[in-house]
């Protein structure tokens, strides 16, 4: 009797043992996952390509090596090289290096025969910060609603898009910067692999991202080497289509030449020889931002025009921007807002133009020069995306107008929405959450769920979003407190906008 109890004592805890290290076997080896307390299974810091160091420093990503016996999943890796550049990234991942190229994974399934939907995700930044272990986009929640979620580290500022004459030589394509985008793209091939052994399904694949992530969306979408590799797609707060389009690879190259040069690096070699935190540190000086060109590879042609021809991936997209993306003071300096202020400012901004842009940007003035100033930096892009994507794609496409502030905040700033629509509210404990904020958040995040498992974002028991069309008019859904669907309110600044945009 006491040797079968001893023998059942020893099958519990080798049951919960086996419970509490998950394992999945990947293409490049097994790693052994986390159980978190929700019953969501999470592998943190699994590398998806070869470290870009040395000679793959300005290459396109390599494959992950094999590694033997079973990989410790339980930490997320160390974040790209990047500079603390704004003040609301929170990270938990080991450190910055320039062997930064790790995936995260959290996933609901008990077995791998699952077949569930994926999220994948792009974090925002501006090209030249950020990370997958920011608790704004964990996972974890997401997961629990039945998805497969994962965040993906992608090479930043000059480690991620310098273009530059030797390295477009030395590249096959004749093309050179976008290699946080080559990153992506090959995390997405990742996905493809291996999402299967983690219970995904990796014909059902959404790609997310709010600002540099979003804009990372819109370029996936026209990226040959992503192309089949997701089904649908989010997008946060930007897009390529905007008021800041890649430069062309000429341009791109002559600025990568000017960087090196004023560095004391004038030739590749040189500039691959440098300690990577030398080189991070030299883009300090005012002016030097690295981001995405018009490369003839990655990004084939303008993507204004590849939207414009209905060349980019057929897929369900749903997309939108917050209220208060920029600010009026961005348009009226310290002046007062007043009609005679906001006329000058036009008059600067827009010369001959101005009055036309009084007309688009009529009412109240401190209102006007925000939408101002947020269609300036962001919003007229996500527009331009959406109403090309309803144009050509012949595929759903929804439209958002984020409204909700958070608490204590003036309005729905750039980002703001984050942590609604991923469920992580509560990882934040800036901000004294309330019920109207955590209702919001689980109706929003809701939509997202749907709309990653169906490509509709519609559900029961949300209020109806309808889809968007082309052109004026188009329907949307304002998120706030409450949602309500809508009829565009702003096509004047778009064809204002438009017309300013228009060679």
């Amino acid at each position: 009797m006491k040797k079968a109890g001893l023998l059942l004592l020893s099958s519990s805890l080798f049951a919960l043992s086996a419970q509490a290290a998950p394992r999945a076997t990947t293409a490049t080896g097994v790693a052994e996952g986390v159980t978190e307390a929700s019953g969501v299974t999470s592998y943190k810091g699994i590398p998806y390509a070869a470290a870009p160091v040395g000679k793959l420093r300005w290459a396109e990503p390599k494959p992950a090596a094999k590694w033997k016996g079973v990989r410790k999943a339980d930490h997320f890796g160390a974040r790209c090289m990047q500079l603390p550049l704004f003040g609301d990234m929170v990270f938990r991942s080991d450190g910055v290096s320039e062997d930064c190229l790790f995936l995260n994974v959290w996933t609901p399934a008990k077995s791998k025969k699952e077949k569930l939907p994926v999220l994948v995700y792009f974090y925002g930044g501006g090209f030249a910060a950020g990370d997958g272990s920011e608790p704004r986009y964990d996972g974890e929640s997401m997961a629990a609603k039945g998805i497969v979620t994962l965040t993906v580290n992608y090479r930043l500022n000059v480690f991620g898009f310098l273009a530059h004459p030797e390295l477009s030589k030395e590249s096959k394509h004749h093309a050179s910067g976008n290699y946080g985008l080559m990153d992506q793209a090959a995390a997405l091939a990742w996905v493809k692999k291996n999402i299967a052994a983690f219970g995904g399904d990796p014909s059902r694949v959404t790609i997310a991202g709010e600002s540099a992530g979003s804009f990372s969306v819109s370029a996936q979408m026209i990226n040959p080497q992503s192309r089949g590799l997701f089904a649908g797609a989010i997008g946060e707060s930007g897009s390529l289509l905007g008021l800041m389009p890649p430069a062309p690879l000429a341009a791109g190259e002559q600025g990568g030449a000017g960087f090196a040069q004023a560095i004391g690096a004038p030739t590749l070699a040189e500039l691959r020889a440098m300690p990577a935190q030398q080189l991070l540190d030299e883009t300090k000086k005012p002016g030097k931002w690295f981001s995405a060109v018009q490369d003839g590879y990655v990004i084939p042609r303008a993507p204004v025009d590849v939207y414009a021809a209905g060349e980019q991936a057929k897929v369900p997209l749903l997309a939108g921007w917050n209220a208060y993306e920029g600010h009026y003071r961005q348009i009226l300096g310290e002046s007062e807002p007043t009609t005679e202020n906001f006329a000058a400012a036009l008059q600067k901004l827009y010369g001959e133009h101005a009055a036309a842009a009084q007309q688009a940007y009529s009412g109240d003035v401190k209102q006007a020069a925000t939408e101002l100033a947020s269609d300036r930096f962001i919003a007229y892009g996500t527009w331009k995306w959406i109403d090309s994507h309803a144009r050509t794609s012949g595929k759903p496409t929804y439209r958002y107008y984020y409204t909700r502030p958070r608490p204590g905040q003036e309005g729905a700033g750039h980002s703001v929405e984050i942590e609604y629509a991923l469920g992580n509210l509560p990882g934040n404990k800036v901000y004294a959450w309330t019920a109207d904020d955590y209702a919001l958040s689980a109706q929003m995040q809701a939509y997202f769920a749907n709309f990653i498992k169906t490509g509709n974002p519609n559900g029961a028991g949300l209020p109806e979003w309808p889809q968007a069309s082309a052109g004026a008019g188009s329907r949307l859904m304002e998120l706030g407190v409450p949602s309500r669907a809508i009829t565009a309110t702003d096509d004047a600044h778009y064809q204002f906008q438009e017309s300013q945009a228009r060679p």
